[in-house]
């Protein structure tokens, strides 16, 4: 990869989250997965209790990228027509109209996705997977870029519908956001407990410039040994026992192979971001938790014991030998 080709990409990922970061205090961890998924095409689910700007950061990166945006509130009354759209009967020509939904455009926020019911989260989950909508007879294919960053509220369970695994699987990420440092929650005080808010963001981003990004990320070189790094990783999910970890009795499943692509797909992508045109051990471990925290589901002994995901997950990393 050219050295140019490299650095166009740093400035123009600098520029947008310098944009970003006109509005959003903190939360690095959370503009650069967002960065990540962007670049890989894929979609995310971010999971944070309220107040987090998780809702705004969506927003905000929207207004940053030149493309179309929408915003859908889920709720136990939504319809798959909502989202998808419907045909609409003329009585008097006795044609049918295309009535298009809202997730025909380009960046989707899905929030508290866990708030609408199994059929709705169905429609929407096909949407991401096939990137085309059927209406009728017709087939209609999503725009391009097409992303979905869904959110949802871990505290309170009253009135949702929570996401089976297999569905939360077609999300490359799981991220979950954490309350702020003091340093940061003394800046939102004095820059956001406003009540006329002056920070105006700019699209500095187009369509085109992400594609472009994408096509670089597949260009990332990633050695032999890295590969086999990242089999390994997930396949310890699976036959614990063969990389010497006594945890088998704490995995219900293990994550798929779903989870070697995105790692690798995201360890691209995160190399991409820190300037490199190569992905080192680092890489994959950066991004090793998002990926693998919705696809690793732990046992009931695992809950008796207090152990989350993330802890197994911990274990794998500290354990499978690094390049």
């Amino acid at each position: 990869m050219e050295t140019e080709e490299l650095e166009k990409v740093s400035r123009d990922l600098k520029k947008l989250t310098g944009e970003i970061q006109k509005v959003i205090i903190g939360q690095e961890y959370l503009i650069e997965r967002l960065l990540i998924t962007l670049l890989c095409n894929q979609h995310v689910l971010i999971e944070g209790v309220p107040g987090l700007a998780k809702t705004l950061t969506v927003t905000t990166m929207a207004d940053a990228l030149n493309t179309g945006f929408r915003r859908i509130q889920f709720t136990p009354d939504l319809l798959p027509a909502d989202l998808l759209g419907t045909l609409i009967y003329n009585p008097k020509t006795g044609d049918f109209s295309t009535k298009k939904g809202p997730l025909f455009t380009n960046i989707v926020l899905a929030d508290e996705i866990n708030r609408a019911p199994a059929k709705v989260q169905s429609a929407l989950l096909e949407a991401m997977q096939e990137r085309q909508i059927t209406l009728g007879e017709e087939t209609h294919e999503l725009e391009d870029p097409f992303m979905v960053l869904a959110t949802q509220n871990p505290v309170e369970q009253e009135g949702t519908y929570p996401l089976p695994e297999a569905q939360v699987d077609r999300f490359m990420m799981k991220l979950q956001i954490t309350y702020p440092a003091r340093d940061e929650e003394l800046r939102i005080l004095r820059e956001q407990a406003l009540i006329k808010k002056n920070q105006k963001v700019e699209a500095v981003i187009t369509p085109e410039e992400i594609r472009n990004m994408r096509s670089l990320v597949d260009r990332i070189h990633i050695d032999e040994k890295i590969e086999e790094y990242i089999v390994d990783l997930v396949l310890a999910t699976r036959q614990p026992e063969e990389y010497g970890l006594k945890i088998g009795e704490l995995i219900q499943y293990g994550a798929s192979p779903r989870a070697t692509i995105y790692l690798t797909m995201a360890s691209r992508a995160h190399a991409l971001i820190s300037g490199r045109d190569y992905v080192t051990p680092h890489d994959v471990k950066s991004v090793a938790y998002d990926v693998l925290r919705h696809r690793v589901i732990i046992s009931y002994e695992a809950e008796a014991e207090e152990k989350r995901s993330e802890d197994i997950i911990k274990l794998i990393l500290d354990t499978v030998k690094v390049p």
